[in-house]
């Protein structure tokens, strides 16, 4: 087996334990907040009646409530969330905000050839209406239309990016080992592809609270701090959500949950939780800016099996991201899982590999946090209890344009509207479910390592690789 480039060309030692010395292990995007976008909203308490009732308030869930009061002027809308608007994925996530639905080109043809263009369609006018939201709601989340960097950064990996370009998508440019260290100064880069048009870079947190402070604008109803512990169906019509101290009754529900366990029992399976490690620079001078160049400003991300994705911030920090994905046995979601040292040392290793003008810049943020992985990469639709629940999950880490979508497609799913989206195969079939313990850790774990294995042999795929791609299953790092 070879060694990857982050392998052939760390940095000192020194370097990484300059560089986290002093991080607080805290998420930068809630902790950038301005407090008038951080209200203490009070926990539900007692009986409650709404037409629409909402569990999470993330952006499935704030999208699907403001979507919701447009359908349906008037509506008594209520969110129920366990912990705070935006806490989890919501608020921790990279900010790249993608057009795709089918968690990229490849995956999506691979599954549901024959509907790609309709989804290729449907994926850019919901990201052109995520830009448009700014404006028309007014609210600001930093949204920056600025496309995605694909580089190589082994030489197997320059032919696919090559054969990408060769396919003639529109806004696709293809960068040379020249052209691509010119766009950002990385002399890991030896290639790379540009998407110009089908991303853009946004704060996280921001988002989820200006989604909230808008619907509650529009009369939605907002409860923090209100875990639900119950789901009922009572008679023939309505549904119950219940919680610690209070419950809501309406007409229909939302199961916006993301990662966290489905109130379905079906659903159960459908899911695991796969940690995710970030690091955040200190703002960048204007010298070490210029070193980098990156004028630009496109998200990146590598074309590894275990990817790097980073981006700018609107302050001109580096959020540097990814490569490890974690699964702990049994789908547990637990804080502690959430600081990892070797984790946050090996991404310091790696930036300083990206970008070795950069030594001596410190990361003032770590953190962590769970992905919702479903088996087709990308989230999966249904409905339970006669058509009065709806549920989106399974984003799988490329859920911050298609919580939109989702939320479009689950009010479709409870009018029961034939519309575009919902006559759609990816909505309309589930994906096979990941296997109970203790064979869904046997399974992840064997991928992962088979994954690492391929990056470090030209990308060749063994034959447990080879049997998941033709079964349409896997494990996305």
């Amino acid at each position: 087996m070879g060694t990857t480039v982050f392998e052939r060309q760390r940095p000192a030692a020194s370097v990484i334990r300059h560089a986290l010395a002093d991080t607080s292990h805290s998420i930068f995007w809630r902790d950038d907040l301005p407090l008038s976008l951080l209200p203490d909203r009070p926990a539900l308490t007692g009986p409650h009646r709404a037409d629409l009732v909402i569990v999470g308030a993330g952006y499935t869930g704030l999208w699907t409530a403001l979507l919701a009061t447009e359908r349906h002027p008037g509506a008594r809308i209520v969110v129920v969330e366990a912990q705070r608007v935006g806490w989890a994925a919501s608020g921790r996530n990279g900010g790249f905000c993608e057009a795709s639905l089918t968690h990229g080109h490849e995956n999506g043809m691979a599954r549901w050839p024959d509907e790609m263009p309709v989804l290729d369609r449907l994926g850019r006018e919901n990201l052109d209406a995520i830009e448009a939201a700014e404006s028309r709601y007014g609210m600001d989340f930093h949204f920056e239309r600025t496309g995605q960097l694909a580089p190589a950064v082994e030489p197997h990996e320059i032919e696919w990016l090559e054969e990408w370009a060769a396919e003639g998508e529109e806004g696709v440019v293809y960068l040379d080992q020249a052209e691509a260290q010119a766009a950002v100064h990385s002399p890991t880069y030896l290639a790379a592809v540009w998407e110009k048009d089908t991303c853009g870079m946004l704060h996280p947190a921001r988002l989820a609270a200006e989604l909230a402070r808008v619907c509650e604008e529009r009369g939605v109803e907002i409860f923090e701090r209100s875990r639900v512990t119950g789901l009922d169906t009572p008679g023939d019509t309505g549904v119950s959500v219940v919680t610690e101290r209070g419950r809501v009754d309406a007409d229909r529900a939302v199961l916006a949950t993301n990662v966290f366990p489905s109130l379905i029992k079906r659903n159960r399976l459908m899911t695991v939780p796969v940690y995710d490690y970030v690091l955040m620079t200190e703002p960048l001078t204007d010298e070490q800016l210029a070193s980098i160049g990156w004028d630009d400003r496109q998200g990146i991300g590598d074309m590894a099996n275990q990817f790097h994705y980073y981006r700018i911030s609107k302050d001109n920090r580096i959020l540097f991201g990814g490569y490890d994905a974690v699964y702990h046995y049994g789908r547990k979601v637990r804080p502690e899982y959430e600081d990892r040292p070797e984790s946050f040392e090996k991404l310091a290793s790696h930036f300083f590999t990206t970008f070795p003008q950069l030594e001596g810049l410190r990361f003032s943020h770590r953190w962590a946090g769970a992905i919702d992985t479903s088996t087709q990469f990308t989230a999966f639709f249904g409905t339970a209890r006669d058509r009065r629940v709806a549920y989106a999950a399974g984003f799988t880490g490329l859920g911050v344009g298609s919580t939109r979508f989702a939320g479009e497609v689950m009010l479709d799913l409870l009018d029961g509207a034939d519309t575009e989206r919902t006559r759609l195969e990816m909505v309309r079939k589930r994906p096979l479910p990941f296997p109970p313990e203790p064979a869904a850790a046997i399974g992840i774990n064997a991928t992962r390592w088979s994954l690492d294995r391929a990056d470090h042999n030209r990308g060749r795929r063994n034959l447990l690789l080879k049997t998941l791609d033709a079964l349409g299953l896997g494990f996305d790092s």
